[in-house]
């Protein structure tokens, strides 16, 4: 059997046990704070990242992993009789997928996937990608069924509160406070060809209600949606909201799985901790 090195950038939002059985290796993304930088994960925390939000009303800036970082973690395991196959955060939003291919045209024997994805999107990936391996197949044969599952993985979120997207140049003062005093929450749909993103429904109302209303509308916006898993992802929503979301996926009995993750440092400074999203997989 191909000895196959997987690995898979921080922000695929997957951990512990589940984590563990893929045997993937994540690599952190870059958190920029106050000039000093963290890897996301290792060194800090989305909380952290919170606390000082509220103490200064300032996000930290985030890094792609450089193509020199990737070089210098692939070439020990090359050096072993390794291949490597590396799942990225989408191309649209970050250039960790191009520098990976720099990395591969470089040393060879690497096999960069683009997600078109983020968070738990391409968290399914990860998953996909051990279970191949564990099929015999190479490193070439995983990227290309990988490749062809990437249209399959849907992310969607709902957001509470639009602070840090107003903080990050991404909606204007004024929209943020429309949208609060009218008790919108914007869902966003991740654009599963490159990873971009786009409004969906503007939800109204008391976010208990809107997060069921929500997990409906996904549900039945898809036909032949994969019952084998669905990931609830968050950005450190409070607990009763995640387990509103919970009990409704386990009302309706849909899922064989259901996966609770918290967002990583990249995705949760872009978005904040009241954010929410259900990500599951299409046949």
């Amino acid at each position: 059997m191909a000895k196959i090195l997987l690995t898979a950038d921080s922000t695929c939002d997957i951990s512990g046990e589940l984590l563990e059985s893929t045997k993937a290796q994540l690599m952190p993304m870059h958190i920029i704070l106050d000039e000093q930088s963290f890897d996301d994960g290792v060194d800090i925390t989305p909380d952290e990242i919170y606390a000082h939000f509220g103490r200064t009303g300032k996000l930290p800036k985030t890094a792609a992993i450089n193509t020199q970082e990737y070089i210098d973690k692939f070439r020990p395991y090359l050096e072993q009789g390794y291949e490597v196959v590396h799942i990225s955060l989408g191309s649209a939003i970050s250039s960790s997928y191009q520098n990976c291919v720099a990395a591969a045209e470089k040393l060879g024997h690497v096999y960069p996937v683009n997600s078109c994805n983020l968070s738990s999107g391409s968290g399914h990936l990860v998953i996909e990608a051990a279970d191949l391996i564990a099929q015999g197949c190479s490193a070439k044969e995983v990227a290309e069924e990988l490749r062809a599952l990437v249209p399959k993985c849907h992310a969607s979120f709902v957001i509470d509160k639009l602070d840090y997207l107003r903080a990050g140049g991404r909606c204007s003062t004024l929209a943020m406070l429309g949208a609060n005093l009218l008790q919108l929450k914007p869902s966003i749909e991740v654009i599963n060809t490159d990873g971009s993103m786009t409004v969906g429904k503007k939800y109204r109302g008391k976010l208990e209600k809107v997060l069921v209303t929500y997990v409906h509308d996904q549900l039945e916006k898809y036909e032949k949606i994969r019952n084998h898993r669905v990931f609830i992802t968050h950005a450190g929503m409070a607990q009763k909201y995640v387990d509103v979301v919970k009990e409704e996926l386990d009302r309706l009995h849909f899922f064989q799985k259901t996966y609770i993750e918290r967002a990583s440092c990249t995705i949760s400074s872009h978005c904040g901790p009241g954010t929410l999203g259900i990500l599951f997989m299409t046949e």
